[in-house]
């Protein structure tokens, strides 16, 4: 089953699915960066923004904010949560917006749903134009030089009288510019147990390959994988790097 089948049939689950996330911090944490290092403009647009969590969030944290995503279901799932919000259906490798704003967001990893390391350049170039002057643009990676194949990451969750497991976890086979998400959907009633299993195709790349491919653009400033406190990237871990970091990038 492709991951757009996949989507599409279970967009009703996905905030299941991600039941664990605390988008609340999330937003907020990017919300502290963004006072820091943008323009201090209020207009915000979260890429890939699936049914919308993030958006509310920014709203409720004073931002006229909208989202993009190339599945319809979630962005129905979207606008019944932000009713107040503007969303489109849109590939963020190639988008283009009405009116510019001044923060851009890409939560879960998402930027690596481009196709290919050209696609990822042409998100950076379609987010630079979108953006106003001293914007930001922020998202997480994961580099993929310090990928465990062997790793997961495994929850459950109860809904409508069933009980699912959601499991994924990412894989790269040492060379080339695609890595995969591999993921599980379990959901179990009455004792019967339907199971989904799908690999959505990434781009693969390292920070230094990626910070080379925003350098054009942007002023490129590296944190650790925390929204709770804002630490430079290698800061802990005796300057050990890890291998997920939140990328905070200033319009130049």
């Amino acid at each position: 089953m492709s991951s757009n089948a996949l989507y599409t049939d279970l967009s009703c689950y996905y905030d299941l699915m991600c039941c664990d996330i605390d988008y609340q911090q999330q937003s907020k944490g990017i919300d502290r960066l963004a006072q820091l290092f943008g323009n201090g403009g209020n207009q915000h647009l979260d890429l890939a923004c699936g049914t919308g969590p993030h958006v509310r969030h920014f709203i409720d944290l004073g931002y006229l904010s909208g989202g993009l995503d190339i599945n319809q279901p979630m962005l129905d799932i979207a606008r019944r949560r932000c009713p107040e919000a503007h969303f489109s259906l849109q590939d963020m490798a190639a988008f283009c917006l009405e009116q510019s704003v001044d923060l851009i967001t890409c939560f879960l990893y998402s930027i690596h749903y481009s196709a290919g390391i050209q696609a990822l350049e042409a998100c950076i170039a379609s987010a630079h134009r979108a953006l106003n002057a001293g914007g930001l643009f922020c998202f997480n990676s994961v580099d993929k030089h310090k990928i465990n194949n062997k790793a997961s990451v495994r929850h459950s969750a109860e809904f409508e009288d069933s009980r699912f497991v959601f499991e994924s976890g990412w894989h790269y086979c040492g060379e080339g510019e695609q890595q995969s998400l591999n993921l599980s959907i379990a959901k179990t009633r009455d004792q019967v147990t339907e199971q989904w299993q799908d690999t959505h195709a990434m781009v693969a790349t390292g920070f230094s390959e990626l910070q080379a491919l925003l350098a054009p653009y942007f002023e490129v400033q590296i944190f650790e994988h925390d929204y709770q406190r804002i630490v430079p990237w290698g800061a802990e871990l005796g300057g050990e790097r890890s291998g997920n970091a939140l990328f905070v990038c200033t319009k130049i």
